[in-house]
């Protein structure tokens, strides 16, 4: 008996196997795994990885069309040469698509979309420098009439059309006004078609060339020029110099114009003609605001006869005034106006006057004599 324990011993320590027992299993009792036997690791399904990785899912909606059918994911960026055609599908039943703006305006007939059984079709055909730019694609998510961006099936690039005579992106005009507010960055929008291109900002008046610190003053290729923190001391009129292996280009002009109107709900004031008038007299009445120059002021009216449906007229416009050398306001008037003032016409003008930071309410009154 005592041999039969050695040699079972020997068994266990020097061949690693157990002998086999011939006792049955208990409940639970796990199954010992074979040292030998490889066990190959589980690799995660196509969609936990999908959903581990949002930004890649957003991403994959957007393909370039290459040749032979092939397609092929956009990076954040993408260069092709200005003549070569474009076209970029993306995923989905309701996609809604986002290009230059130009496009548009002049209902570019190069630019043509279409929808698909499984995706939308964006062509652009003979691609020149100023189609350089921004294309994107989102999905819809629409219950009735109401449809919303859906945030996670996203796509985007910038296309830079690349053309050796066209160092910058044409624009319609040879004049731009670019207003300095001390509230948020200016952008001088002198962009390339070359992302390698070497930019440099110069001031006309004194002729010198304006120090780019990456900090205060950076430059984008994608925006242009970004003064970080504008003051008067940058206003003046002022180009951009682009150089890329042959003559350096020069972009058109940009007049830089500081805004001293502070931001906040437009600064109204109204006035009367007569504050009072007599039967068959003609009424005006002046809405006035001084603000921003590139923010557009809304006027509502309320008026004694309007009840009455009174026949009035009102006008609106602005313009644009200099306050001493770079200093720009933007004075904007409504003008209500009487023809044949009657009894039912006396009483209080109200003017509301309406801007994205807020609404004022200003009020005259008129008596009949």
């Amino acid at each position: 008996q005592n041999k039969w324990l050695l040699w079972r011993n020997y068994d266990l320590n020097i061949i690693g196997q157990p002998v086999k027992s011939k006792r049955p299993k208990e409940p639970g009792e796990n199954k010992i795994k074979p040292i030998n036997k490889k066990v190959k690791p589980k690799t995660p399904k196509m969609k936990e990885r999908e959903s581990a990785d949002s930004s890649l899912k957003s991403q994959s909606i957007l393909t370039q069309v290459m040749d032979k059918g092939h397609f092929q994911k956009l990076a954040a960026t993408l260069s092709l040469s200005a003549g070569q055609s474009l076209e970029l599908r993306c995923k989905g039943s309701n996609v809604t698509w986002s290009y230059p703006s130009y496009l548009d305006t002049f209902k570019d007939s190069r630019l043509s979309i279409k929808q698909l059984d499984r995706s939308s079709q964006l062509i652009l055909a003979n691609s020149t420098a100023a189609d350089t730019g921004e294309y994107s694609c989102w999905l819809q998510l629409c219950n009735g009439n109401k449809c919303r961006k859906d945030e996670t099936k996203t796509g985007s690039t910038y296309i830079f059309f690349t053309d050796k005579e066209e160092l910058f992106v044409p624009t319609p005009g040879y004049f731009e006004i670019v207003y300095l507010n001390p509230d948020k960055p200016a952008v001088i929008p002198c962009r390339v078609t070359t992302p390698s291109a070497k930019v440099t900002l110069h001031r006309e008046f004194p002729a010198e060339e304006i120090e780019t610190d990456g900090t205060d003053i950076v430059y984008d290729a994608k925006k242009g020029f970004i003064f970080q923190h504008p003051t008067s001391n940058h206003k003046g009129i002022v180009y951009c110099k682009a150089e890329s292996q042959g003559a350096p280009q020069i972009s058109i002009r940009y007049h830089l114009l500081y805004v001293e109107v502070p931001k906040g709900p437009p600064s109204a004031t109204i006035a009367a003609s007569s504050s009072r008038a007599a039967l068959s007299d003609r009424l005006q009445v002046v809405c006035t605001v001084l603000g921003e120059p590139d923010v557009d002021v809304n006027f509502r009216w309320q008026y004694p006869g309007q009840e009455f449906e009174r026949p009035v007229i009102i006008q609106n416009f602005w313009r644009l005034i200099n306050r001493g050398i770079g200093h720009t306001t933007r004075i904007s008037k409504s003008v209500l106006l009487v023809e044949d003032f009657e009894a039912i016409d006396a009483g209080n003008y109200v003017c509301i006057a309406q801007n994205l930071q807020g609404q004022t309410t200003v009020a005259t009154k008129v008596q009949l004599k």
